[in-house]
């Protein structure tokens, strides 16, 4: 394979040398590549793209796909012919298999996102080789020449907030890597955004990372504890994931740990969108990836105005090609250039803020959980489509759910309450009341479907019986 480490580093820099000019025929050409690949093995792309011009250049010129869609015709979709829907199932419902490669070729990730919808997600060497090569120098950059010697002064060491138990991108990609290369074994150490805040603290404190990677959330949680003292770690850098983040956010966590805070906006699908800069904007890697602000009718976005959603198209995984989705965020598109000087497009995200839920502990104090935690404790419960949980009271949580065709309604309730039950006794929380409700999962006033819903956000939510 041409396109390794090297190679993909290299021509990122030549790229950005080049200005957008440059950036833009790579772009172009990749697109065409890739849908060319698409149509000629994926049966689904062959159909959609049906009546299209032989050489597609422009993502504007492509059908609209989302998650809903694309797992519906997930056979399909596949460009290997071997990769099926129940395959993949199966896989994934073998917490043994985390990190190992599906058909000794593929790493699978999983999904709920903030729609709570599952997705069920196949990553080629391809993809992952680029996805480094493209995420690997901008962490260098941020530290600069000085903070890499001072992370290599502290052995390198790496801590990764990730949500374990799952094939979820993160964990599974620690799994895999640490795995497969012993030197990334020694330097990056995984900690679980489910385990109980006291234990959490004292196992980063143990361990004081150079460097903290994780969901957001997660990340301001920490910051809590080291502003009360009980967390005393000296991390060089933060980049935080996952969820949108104000200059007040970074700020915070700049100030609480003493360390340059970097963020990235990106998704399982396409894991290498986009990084932020010094000016807080997310700067997009536009030569191996498409990002179209657009209104509700799919119309493009002015630069400057904030989008109804988001389409992207990866173009680095040709396994399951991403082409025109629909990621469901607001995003705002600079109109001139920012004053980092990066020649890549450069957006401000509103959609996938973190929802914490804090909630009163028996003894007076208060108790945060991630909105991660209960993400990934539906997403890997058979039997759920869509679901939501909703503070309703300090102390009560009430639980929608739209159950996959062919479920056990009453088993399914059983393993969520259980796991349910699992979590809260962990975070010293097992007086709380849990709720099934009757009612599915109640779309936000915008037409989105929040997973967590915190007490103070209920009010905005429409009457039960929305649709997605």
């Amino acid at each position: 394979m041409s396109e390794n480490l090297s190679w993909v580093g290299g021509d990122a820099r030549r790229a950005r040398k080049e200005g957008a000019a440059g950036i833009a025929r790579r772009q172009r050409e990749r697109l065409a590549e890739m849908v060319a690949f698409a149509r000629a093995e994926s049966p689904y792309y062959r159909e959609l793209y049906r009546e299209l011009p032989e050489r597609v250049d422009d993502p504007a010129l492509l059908p609209v796909t989302d998650k809903k869609t694309l797992m519906e015709h997930f056979d399909d979709w596949a460009t290997d012919r071997e990769i099926t829907l129940g395959k993949v199932r199966a896989f994934v419902d073998d917490p043994a298999l985390i990190g190992t490669r599906f058909l000794g070729r593929y790493l699978v990730a999983t999904t709920s996102g903030t729609t709570g919808r599952r997705g069920l997600f196949v990553q080629d060497r391809r993809y992952q080789h680029i996805a480094s090569a493209l995420t690997g120098p901008v962490m260098a950059g941020w530290l600069g020449a000085g903070g890499l010697l001072r992370v290599a002064a502290r052995g390198g060491k790496l801590a990764q907030l990730v949500a374990t138990g799952g094939h979820y991108v993160g964990y599974a990609s620690y799994v895999q890597v640490t795995s497969e290369s012993r030197w990334q074994g020694k330097i990056v150490r995984a900690f679980s955004v489910h385990t109980p805040m006291p234990e959490l603290v004292a196992q980063l404190n143990r361990y004081n990372p150079a460097v903290i990677v994780g969901y957001a959330s997660a990340i301001q949680l920490l910051a809590a504890e080291q502003e009360a003292g009980r967390l005393h770690i000296k991390p060089i850098l933060i980049e935080a994931a996952g969820e949108t983040m104000t200059p007040a956010d970074t700020g915070r966590l700049a100030t609480a740990f003493g360390a340059r805070v970097r963020t990235l906006y990106s998704c399982t699908e396409c894991t290498y969108l986009s990084h932020s800069c010094a000016d807080g904007w997310y700067h997009v890697n536009t030569d191996w990836a498409t990002l179209e602000p657009v209104d509700a009718d799919y119309r493009p976005t002015p630069p400057g105005e904030l989008s109804h959603t988001v389409l992207i198209s990866n173009l680095a995984n040709r396994v399951q090609p991403f082409l025109r989705y629909d990621l469901g965020d607001r995003v705002l598109l600079r109109p001139d250039p920012c004053p980092c000087g990066s020649p890549l497009p450069a957006v401000r995200v509103e959609g996938r803020a973190g929802d914490v839920l804090t909630f009163p502990a028996e003894h007076g104090e208060q108790v945060s959980i991630s909105p991660l935690a209960f993400g990934t404790l539906f997403d890997r419960t058979p039997g759920v489509e869509l679901f939501q949980v909703e503070q309703t009271e300090p102390a009560t949580l009430r639980v929608r759910m739209r159950l996959a065709e062919g479920a056990d309604a009453e088993r399914v309730w059983r393993d969520v309450h259980s796991e349910l039950d699992e979590l809260l006794t962990g975070h010293q929380l097992g007086h709380l009341t849990v709720e099934r409700a009757a009612e599915p999962p109640v779309q936000a006033a915008g037409g989105k479907y929040r997973t967590v819903i915190p007490l103070s956000r209920a009010a905005g939510l429409a009457e039960p019986g929305g649709s997605s």
